[in-house]
């Protein structure tokens, strides 16, 4: 894992700055603080820059990128992990490709030059992010992976195009300017954002499984955005009948073979662990082919409600696993809560985000690199109560009166304390969803129900310019209706969570950039797109059979888990907000009163400050309901977020520390 950079101009001619391109690479150094690199060639328009954490070949100089390599046909950039190089790197060096070092992404250019770009992206496999110039076709590729493990941004100036790993570094151009317009501000505080955008005007993201093919033609850049992989489940009628056991076995070899893959690396590699099946069922299936004892993290909360510590340590100690364990309070969940902003670059509705920093911290502190995670295991085997939901009410047909007043009974006990957060409060329709698949998807109402909170918060010149902004419309748009049409309600669910929740939330503030503040990679085996292809062949009543979810997955680990794990209820994993303890409320509203004053707010003009007021008087209510409290806990903490994304990127007010590093580290900033 690393962080990468660029400048591509629309003319040959047009001077790329050195010091620009290090700057880029020095503003990300904590994605890749064991070396830098970059590269722009006189005369050719393309500059590239790489700050590197090196994980595969460690040797400083035969890792360094950019590559550009090959009698310079090709310059490359890479972010992430190539599975399954060494059998690729075979059949290369069969082909007389030669190779500088021992690290997977070389593999990129030579397979690029043998292959062309579209049957190179058949052929890889992992979570990447690159960026590719072939300078025979005087063409940039900008490529994302399939579900959007890595990221990947771009803008536009007056004559290039800039990207790199985080938006920070695209800003780190002199001529890219950050502005939060009024559709990005809107999507922060209702937590969905529209697939492809950010909170800033002009920036994008490239999409996952998606590719920008960007050419000159006189004078100006050509972009041209392709989709090359895509989540496909089978229109109904079309999955073929199989034996429960045929998709048990299934899911067991698909798992085991991404979680093998994954346990390849030049340093040791070890596993986040929560209480949940995701995470034991990687830890059990990673220690039975490691064959010793692996290093387990796990987070606990200070309030029992939210703390899985117990049940994982149980998991930990069933396979012998050496297990730290990091237990947060207020003081370290809140005193961390700007510095978590800074990286992820978007908004957070809760501190879960601010504890997955904190324990990439820790895993630095032990000295660990590398981690195998449960994400993902969820969005394929449909283990939120969201999909229970819609699985009942758009999914059951034929379900006799005993079974549904069982699932009633479920769904109306289950996850309670998640109503205004990861389950809606109330009903909330849009009509630009349901036209596109027929219902709003359970997983999106609680964040496009704050849309009237959000309207309200947000500054009356911002609320102006989206007077007729409908965010239901903006996403419906971005949602393929091919793979949507004639599927199952469940399918149709998990696709749009996907699409939407899964890049957007989980993989960003829940995964790559607060594991990458510490230079530390989470490598996901559920998100490996040969056991994706498989998991979307199961029926929906294997994944949710009767009302216990992600059933196959639970009988595919029958053997890996303890009893326990295996007959638990899912549970979402979520830090304590802070209305559910006094010291945290304290340390939510001290951050306010620095970031999120009525002067501050009223200097930065993105939000209303007394509607802000308003509803910090009412979380402090004892009148206010409890599910109102999720709601309101979760705008405040993007109205803080706001206010630190105005605080650090537009206002520039850079921390000290996101320097002092790369300084010390003797890069010229």
């Amino acid at each position: 894992m690393c962080g990468i950079a660029g400048i591509f101009t629309a003319s040959k001619e047009q001077v790329i700055d050195s010091q620009t391109l290090v700057n880029m690479a020095a503003i990300m150094h904590h994605r890749g603080p064991d070396s830098y690199g970059y590269c722009n060639p006189a005369d050719m328009g393309i500059g590239m820059s790489h700050a590197r954490l090196s994980i595969i070949d460690l040797d400083e100089n035969r890792g360094r990128q950019p590559f550009w390599l090959h009698g310079g046909q090709t310059m490359c950039v890479h972010n992430g992990e190539f599975y399954d190089y060494q059998r690729l790197r075979t059949d290369l060096l069969a082909r007389g490709k030669p190779f500088t070092s021992k690290s997977d992404s070389e593999v990129l250019p030579a397979l690029y030059e043998c292959f062309g770009m579209d049957e190179t992206l058949a052929k890889l496999r992992g979570e990447f992010a690159f960026a590719l110039y072939d300078e025979h076709e005087d063409c940039l590729y900008l490529v994302r992976d399939r579900f959007g493990i890595k990221p990947l941004y771009w803008t536009q100036t007056e004559d290039s195009l800039v990207f790199g790993s985080e938006v920070k570094v695209i800003l780190a151009h002199p001529d890219v300017q950050a502005e939060l317009d009024s559709e990005g501000l809107f999507h922060q505080l209702i937590q969905v954002m529209v697939p492809g955008t950010t909170a800033f005007k002009g920036i994008q993201q490239v999409e996952p499984g998606h590719m920008l093919k960007v050419t000159r033609s006189k004078g100006k850049l050509q972009i041209e955005t392709s989709k090359y992989w895509d989540v496909e489940f089978p229109a109904i009628g079309e999955r073929e009948a199989h034996p429960d056991e045929y998709y048990i076995e299934g899911v067991r070899r698909e798992l085991l073979d991404a979680v093998q893959l994954r346990l390849n690396a030049d340093v040791p590699v070890g596993c986040y662990l929560s209480g949940g099946i995701d995470s034991c069922a990687i830890l059990g299936l990673a220690s039975g082919y490691a064959q010793y004892p692996l290093k387990a993290f796990t987070i606990s909360f200070d309030n029992v409600d939210y703390d899985e510590a117990e049940i994982a340590t149980e998991m930990a100690e069933s396979v012998e696993a050496d297990q730290e364990i990091l237990k947060l309070n207020a003081e370290l969940l809140y005193n961390n809560f700007a510095r978590t902003i800074w990286h992820t670059e978007r908004t957070i509705y809760n501190t879960l985000a601010v504890a997955k920093l904190m324990m990439s911290q820790q895993v630095r502190h032990v000295n660990y690199k590398v981690v195998l995670t449960g994400e993902g295991s969820d969005e394929l085997f449909a283990g939120y109560p969201a999909f229970r939901k819609d699985m009942f009410l758009h999914g059951m047909e034929g379900l006799d009166a005993d079974q549904a007043k069982e699932w009633r009974k479920s769904l109306e006990t289950s996850n309670e304390l998640f109503k205004g957060a990861m389950l809606p409060k109330d009903e909330y329709t849009s009509e630009y969803l349901d036209k596109v698949i027929g219902f709003t998807p359970s997983c999106l109402q609680p964040w496009l129900g704050c849309s009237e909170h959000a309207r309200k918060l947000i500054h009356p010149a911002h609320r102006e310019n989206i007077q007729n902004y409908e965010p239901g419309a903006a996403i419906a748009k971005k949602l393929d209706p091919s793979l949507l049409a004639n599927r199952h309600p469940l399918d149709k669910a998990q696709y749009v969570w996907i699409k939407t929740m899964l890049e957007g939330q989980i993989l960003t503030w829940g995964g790559d950039r607060v594991d990458m503040a510490n230079s530390m990679e989470a490598r996901p085996p559920f998100l490996d797109h040969k056991l994706a292809e498989f998991a979307v062949t199961i029926p929906p009543q294997m994944r949710i059979k009767g009302s216990k979810e992600k059933y196959v997955l639970r009988e595919a680990m029958k053997g890996v888990l303890p009893q326990t794990l295996y007959e638990r209820e899912k549970f979402a994993f979520m830090a304590p907000p802070a209305h559910t303890d006094i010291a945290k409320w304290k340390k939510l509203k001290s951050l306010l009163e620095e970031y999120a004053n009525r002067e501050k707010v009223e200097a930065a003009g993105l939000l209303d400050a007394d509607y802000l007021e308003s509803l910090i008087a009412k979380q402090e209510s004892d009148d206010t309901p409890v599910s109102d409290k999720v709601q309101i806990d979760a705008i405040l903490n993007h109205a803080l977020g706001v206010m630190l994304l105005h605080h650090y990127f537009v206002a520039r007010d850079v921390p000290k520390y996101a320097y002092d590093q790369a300084q010390s580290l003797g890069w010229v900033v």
